[in-house]
């Protein structure tokens, strides 16, 4: 896919756009930490709606090629809704803005400890709170003599949606866990999650999601700016790891794009089906270039969980970015 753009919008030229870049599990996270104006709306939810409008050149700037790639993420700071959490994410990608993105709260722990955002124990655990849009998450960062060694996403309730419901010519399981996910054994196609079937595998992802576009079971029961398959999950069963049950995964999300990290709010809607199968024993989770998260349930609500997913993010560099008004490429392009 190729998609270029030539417009120079009011977020983007002239202004320097600063930003911390973090990878958690090998997928990027870049946080933008000043340069854009301030994005209005009474909540979370309402100003990424307000993003989508007004900033929306800046989202292209810094996710397009030749800053970024078509398998960038990052994510817009805002106030948090209350005094309750600490700050607010509107999260986005090539193709838009997503509601939920566990890798980048594992990301967002980091940072706000590292920026000294939060007091945080040298040897302890220390919650950092964060409103986005699908709700209130917790970063629970895991310090020991001064350096972060783990960061713990507690994710809103997930819950199962709907099973063996046909798509692409599988039957696909589709779970809430901040977005909705349609997870599929990569087995059913003849395949398995290895970079050499990735080419297969996001073939069938986008005929998945195609199929499924419209279906009830992808409409979120309270909110239908939620609703939607955001991501299609294939994984293989794995021996177990010790205490813990295995699988490796490989999310493809938005427009065919490939999360590297396990997926964090892909691995809650996967523990919620789990869960829901009889699993009571932790979830190691292997991604496709095979960094792990490790996942439990917290706690068991009324239709379904609250998973914790532990994984860690690294800091890889601090930019200011730019566009030049007199740039034919403007915003740039993706090409794949």
């Amino acid at each position: 896919m190729n998609q270029q753009h030539h417009d120079h919008g009011a977020g983007a030229a002239g202004a320097v756009i600063t930003t911390v870049d973090y990878h958690t599990g090998g997928e990027p996270f870049r946080i933008v930490t000043g340069g854009v104006p301030e994005i209005p709306g009474s909540d979370v939810l309402s100003r990424r709606g307000a993003a989508m409008e007004r900033l929306d050149d800046v989202r292209r700037l810094l996710c397009h090629e030749p800053r970024g790639h078509a398998d960038m993420y990052g994510c817009f700071l805002v106030p948090p809704d209350d005094p309750g959490a600490r700050l607010g994410a509107l999260f986005w990608h090539k193709d838009g803005f997503s509601t939920a993105c566990g890798h980048g709260t594992i990301a967002l722990g980091a940072y706000a400890v590292h920026e000294g955002l939060v007091e945080a124990d040298p040897d302890g655990e220390t919650d950092v709170v964060i409103d986005v849009p699908s709700g209130r998450v917790t970063a629970r960062v895991r310090r020991a003599g001064g350096r972060v060694r783990g960061v713990t996403f507690v994710s809103v309730p997930s819950y199962v949606i709907a099973r063996g419901v046909p798509a692409g010519g599988v039957k696909t399981d589709l779970a809430y866990g901040g977005a909705i996910y349609a997870s599929v054994p990569a087995a059913a196609l003849g395949l398995s999650v290895e970079p050499r079937h990735l080419t297969e595998l996001i073939a069938y992802a986008r005929r998945i999601k195609a199929d499924l576009a419209g279906h009830p079971a992808s409409r979120h029961p309270a909110d239908e700016r939620l609703s939607g398959v955001y991501g299609v999950i294939f994984y293989d069963e794995l021996p177990d790891a010790g205490d813990a049950a295995c699988q490796r995964n490989v999310t493809v999300f938005a427009d065919g794009e490939v999360d590297r990290s396990p997926c964090g709010s892909g691995t809650a809607a996967r523990l919620a089906l789990l869960h829901d199968e009889g699993l009571r024993r932790p979830l190691l989770h292997t991604s496709i270039v095979g960094s792990e998260f490790r996942a439990r349930v917290a706690e068991v609500t009324g239709d379904g969980v609250v998973p914790e997913i532990e994984g860690m993010a690294y800091r890889t560099g601090r930019h200011a970015f730019e566009l030049d008004p007199d740039d034919p490429i403007g915003t740039g392009f993706t090409l794949r």
